[in-house]
Parts: structure tokens; sequence; C-alpha cells
């Protein structure tokens, strides 16, 4: 280290990124400015938690701290950030400043630059958030954000009401921190959600979504769940959740699903609210999901149903044309991850297929040597040669018939063998 000035030892961090961040810190101390590492970073190194990013904050106005660095980004300059540069790491670099005149509950309309890192920490959000430490491992931390992670509680800078009503994502975010990391909210803040809840309206969908896509794929979906309902936060968003109860022992299901398949988690919940997959796919949409993530959680809700039409939920499977038929229709993807809810659903004791029918779907799936037209062994075009016929609606329907044949075992998947099998049905076809 320059000038024999010593860091502190990050545990949590990425060595090479906190060295970096490091040298970002001491060049600005070593040009008269103070700097601090601020926010997450500190707030997840004191926890324990792995740390993702590294922010920064800083006396040095934007357009001085530009100076000092050979590959900065202007992300923010009017607002006092910009990213610095250090070969393949970028640390966000912020003036210590305050903010006024909060517009859509979201943006502040005026930023004014501080002389004092209290100052800064003041309008953060919540007690831990609003937390700095220096490069020698000096802690700033004036509003006992270190004291209310010991709690386990989250709690807000100042007055809970005015941090919600200068950006109401925070709310969202408290019910986020405080599923994820298994804390409570203290009652003021508490307070102060329910006193500003119908500001929810002002925030855009994606936001929202982004901070419910993060309780979903927590350890504690269940916990985050619960305090939005309780909260009321549900009804008052752009696209709101049409909430009249849920079934307990299927939503009790979801954190029996692996974080890694949160679409699967997804469709529990949609599926426990008792919503159907064409209402679900329009809520989706709503909550400005991708295509695929709202495919994926739309199929594995569409397999439900459409087992539910075939066995009245009595826990049996289904023949093996129905099972092949869905898995075509859906994919396999989508006909493993069906699979994988009925275990967790009969884990939680809800309705489910019995185990032994699982395994028997799961068997003819891994059976299933092709999934799709392409993989058939002849054409439209060679049909229509071989039958003698011209094209027409009923070439796309005699394809899926042999698709569905062949997928199924019951016939092979040879051309011979798919154009004899075409022959008899054109022939019982035409003689019915």
């Amino acid at each position: 280290m320059s000038n024999g000035q010593k860091s502190i030892q990050w545990r949590y961090a990425d060595q090479t990124m906190a060295d970096r961040s490091a040298e970002v810190i001491r060049t600005l101390l070593q040009h008269g400015y103070e700097a601090y590492w601020v926010g997450g970073c500190v707030r997840d190194e004191y926890m324990g938690r792995r740390v993702s990013d590294m922010d920064i904050t800083t006396s040095a106005r934007p357009e001085i701290t530009a100076s000092l660095f050979p590959k900065v980004i202007p992300t923010g300059i009017q607002h006092g950030t910009v990213t610095v540069l250090v070969e393949d790491d970028a640390f966000e670099v912020t003036t210590f400043r305050i903010e006024g005149g909060y517009e859509d509950h979201r943006h502040p309309t005026e930023v004014a630059f501080v002389g004092e890192v209290k100052e800064d920490l003041r309008r953060r959000d919540f007690t831990m958030n609003a937390m700095a430490i220096g490069l020698d491992g000096t802690w700033v931390d004036p509003f006992g954000g270190r004291a209310d992670i010991d709690r386990c509680r989250i709690r807000c800078v100042g007055d809970a009401s005015l941090r919600f009503r200068e950006d109401a994502l925070r709310m969202v975010r408290c019910i986020r921190f405080a599923s994820v990391f298994g804390f409570s909210i203290a009652p003021r803040t508490w307070m102060g959600i329910l006193a500003e809840r119908d500001t929810l309206g002002f925030i855009a969908m994606e936001r929202i979504r982004s901070e419910f896509e993060k309780i979903m794929a927590g350890p504690s979906p269940l916990r985050g769940l619960s305090m939005f309902v309780r909260s009321g936060l549900y009804s008052r968003m752009k696209a709101p959740f049409v909430y009249a109860g849920h079934d307990d022992r299927m939503i009790s299901a979801i954190p029996l699903i692996d974080p890694a398949h949160a679409h699967i988690r997804w469709s529990l919940l949609l599926l426990a609210c008792g919503i159907q997959s064409p209402a679900a796919d329009e809520l989706l949409r709503g909550w400005t999901f991708s295509n695929k993530q709202r495919q994926n959680i739309v199929s594995l809700m569409s397999i439900q149903e459409e087992w539910l039409k075939l066995t009245g939920a009595n826990q049996e499977g289904m023949d093996k044309l129905s099972w092949v038929r869905l898995a075509l229709t859906h994919g396999k993807e989508s006909a493993d991850g069906w699979l994988l809810m009925q275990r967790a659903l009969h884990q939680a004791g809800a309705p489910a297929m019995a185990q032994t029918a699982n395994r028997q779907l799961a068997g003819w799936l891994e059976e299933m040597s092709i999934r799709s037209l392409k993989d058939l062994a002849v054409t439209g075009n060679e049909l229509v040669q071989a039958l003698g016929k011209r094209g027409g609606p009923w070439l796309g329907e005699l394809l899926g018939q042999l698709l569905l044949h062949a997928a199924a075992g019951q016939i092979n998947n040879d051309k011979e063998s798919l154009i004899d099998e075409a022959k008899r049905v054109v022939m019982n076809h035409e003689g019915s």
C-alpha cells in the first residue's frame, strides 16, 4: 500500500475488488478529500454476508473525482455520482449530499452538496444502510445501524413517514430486507408504511417487481408475502394484486422449492390465491415480467389446471398420451417443473399427485426421444407426396398426431413407419 497507509481487511468481499476500491479511496484522501465505503457493502460486511459491490462517498465534487481517475463514467454527475473504472471493477463514487423536493415520491428535484459525511448519511433510508467506514477501519454510524442489525431490526433514519414519502419504493425495500434478513420492522417504521402506503401507486411496476423477485427468491418468502398483505401494499400498486385469501397448504409449499426455481414459487403463489392461468398471464404482463418468465410461470399453471380437469385432484397420474401431449405443448422444462411442484405440494400436505404416479410420469418424460415436429423423421412435403393429397389444415393435424404417438413410443420414429401410420389414419378418417 502506498505511503504505508494500510486498509482494513474485508472478510466478505472479493479481495481484488476490495483492494481496488481501497485505491480509489486512497487517491481521494491523498488529494485532501474525505472518502468512505458506504451503504450496502458496509452493512453486508458487518452482517457477514457476501459483498457484491462497493460504493464510495466523498467530500470531493463529482468533477473533481472525475479528474482524479483515468477512466470515469458520468453516470449521475448532476446528482453527484460518477462511476470510477479500475480494471474490470466499477465503483460508484458520490459526493456528500442532501436531497429535497421529491417528485412522484421517487426522484429528488434538487440536490445540494454538503461537507459532512453525517449529513449525507442522514438522507438514507434505513439505519443499517446509513453507515460508512474509512480506510483505516473507522466507523461512521450516527444513527445506530450496527445496534439495529444486532437487534435484527429494520428502522428508518429519522421520520419514517418522511422517508417513505420521499421514495415510496422504500416501503417495499423495507419488507424485502425484513424478509430476506429475517428481521423485524420497528413499530414506527411499520406505522410509516401504513401511513404512506397509498403513494406506492406512483412507483413503476418494474421497480416493485425487482424487489418482489428478491423476496420470492429469498430464504423466507412467506414472511415477505405476509407483510405485503398485512401492510395493504398489495392493493396499492399500479397493477394491484387482487387478493381474497389463499390456500394455506398450497402456499406453504413455496419455501420447499429451491430459490433457483423461482418461477415455480411464483406459480404456486398464484395458484394458491385461486388465480387462473389467463388472469395470471395478464397480471404478470402488468408486473413487467419478461416474456420468458411469464411463459414459464403460466405454463406450470396450465399443466396444473389440465391435471385437475383430467383427474379431479384425486392424486392420480395421467394416462401416457395425455401426459405426453402436455409435455409437447408446454415443453420438457415446464413438465419437469410441474413434477417438482407436485413433490413440494405432497410434502406440504396439499392436494397433489401421489408419489408413485409422479415417478411414473417422470419416467415417461425421460423416455420421450422426440419433443417437437423438427424431430420427426418425416416432413410435411414428404407426407403430401406419399399420400397424394393437396396440403391443407389436415396436414398440421396429422403431423401433430404422428408426433404425439411417436413421442409416446407407440410408433417408431422412422420415415417408413410414420408414412404407414399416416396412411392408416387417413384411410380410417375417409372410411368413417
